[in-house]
């Protein structure tokens, strides 16, 4: 071995020390190196199991591993990697064209996030609303993104303080048909999340969503829906707005697109894909040949009526489990995005609890807004992994709840 290379060091404790060293603290990560990953299960340095219902936050739709995404990478690897927005690439075109194809849209914008899709789906309807429309309407409850702007349309008031958020929006009602006199003609848009992911897992009512519709449409505002964390086959169709029969005017979409590469899209109408032109809006990065080469693989794959139609079967299974756990009192979302609300009277933060607690018996969890925790399982969980899980979690709940 040459003398100018080393073998890195195995200890997790060192470099989980290290990491605290040098990464910024905007995280509490637990003390843990993850090293690999196959399907739904994790694995630290010390070669411990983990069994992931979080699936890196709704990204890894096809788990850790996979055999198709490693493919995909192979193949991208071997041709183009950049050229910035500058030229055109088939892999972008072939993505666009794919997600096009795929939904109610027209055009496509890429990016690489999705804060960064929210962004740019606030600044096209700005454009698109011109000088007397200005107003932006979120929701309670809501999570957007946390850059500037994805931050204003966010339900987090500390963070609008602290940061001084200066997007000039409002916060109306979730469900509630009093929001929909919060829309006018100052409003250039509405962003609604059709489930509110980091929100407590609540579903917004079909029937509210067709009424904003159609005050969107009677005011000439524009409808965004974030389907950041709950689109492309998560709720079991292709796009979560599918199951209200309510068609936006834009959508942003990102986590699982490319399989775990950092990507994000806005979806648009030609009706407000018209009113932009070059200059007005630009990423150097969104769209490259290398991660829109995963990205139309994952959509392919995704799209596939019988794969959404095994999300739907094996949520279906889930719930079931669900239901014989008397300390989950509801069990929220739809498809593989499930909101468990939590009875474990006298823990505090219970879902800060439960997710601590079945990290020490090796079950990854996620926490959410009004003591929910998120199962997020990869697309392709299998059945015997969703059956680990609850018992799990059923025994972290045991646990909690007789030392509470």
């Amino acid at each position: 071995m040459s003398a100018a290379i080393q073998p890195a060091p195995t200890q997790p404790s060192t470099w989980v020390t290290r990491a605290e060293r040098v990464l910024a603290p905007t995280y509490a990560r637990p003390p843990r190196e993850f090293v690999s990953g196959s399907g739904s299960a994790l694995y630290d340095a010390e070669g411990e199991r983990f069994l992931d219902m979080t699936s890196g936050v709704a990204v890894n739709a096809l788990g850790h591993g996979s055999p198709l995404i490693a493919e995909a990478l192979r193949e991208a690897a071997d041709g183009l990697i950049h050229t910035s927005n500058l030229f055109h690439t088939r892999p972008a075109a072939r993505l666009a064209e794919l997600l096009v194809e795929h939904s109610f849209a027209d055009r496509v914008f890429f990016c690489n996030s999705g804060a960064e899709s929210v962004e740019a789906a606030i600044k096209f309807a700005m454009i698109h609303g011109g000088p007397l429309r200005k107003k932006v309407v979120a929701f309670r409850g809501s999570f957007h993104g946390r850059t500037v702007g994805a931050l204003s349309v966010t339900d987090m008031p500390e963070h609008h303080r602290m940061f001084d958020v200066t997007l000039l929006r409002a916060f109306a009602p979730f469900n509630d048909p009093a929001a929909l006199e919060r829309i006018d003609e100052t409003t250039c848009a509405v962003i609604v999340e059709p489930i509110q992911g980091e929100g407590g897992v609540r579903a917004a009512d079909a029937g509210w969503l067709r009424r904003l519709r159609e005050r969107c449409t009677r005011t000439g505002t524009l409808l965004i829906f974030d389907e950041v964390q709950v689109g492309l086959g998560r709720t079991g169709k292709l796009w979560a707005h599918e199951w209200s029969g309510v068609t936006p005017d834009l959508l942003t979409v990102a986590k699982p697109l490319a399989g775990g590469l950092p990507m994000g899209a806005v979806l648009l109408s030609e009706g407000v894909a018209a009113s932009l032109r070059p200059g007005l809006h630009a990423t150097t990065f969104g769209g490259g040949p290398l991660v829109a080469s995963v990205g139309a693989r994952v959509v392919e794959h995704v799209a596939a009526p019988e794969f959404l139609a095994e999300v739907r079967a094996k949520a279906d299974f889930v719930r079931e489990l669900l239901a014989a756990l008397p300390q989950v009192a509801e069990v929220r979302g739809q498809g593989l995005l499930l909101g468990l609300r939590l009875n474990l009277p006298g823990v505090a933060a219970p879902a800060k609890a439960t997710v601590a607690e079945a990290f020490s018996r090796r079950l990854l969890l996620v926490a959410a807004r009004d003591d929910v925790v998120r199962l997020i399982p990869p697309l392709n969980v299998t059945r015997d992994e969703l059956r680990e899980a609850v018992q799990l979690l059923g025994e972290t709940l045991e646990h909690l709840a007789a030392n509470a």
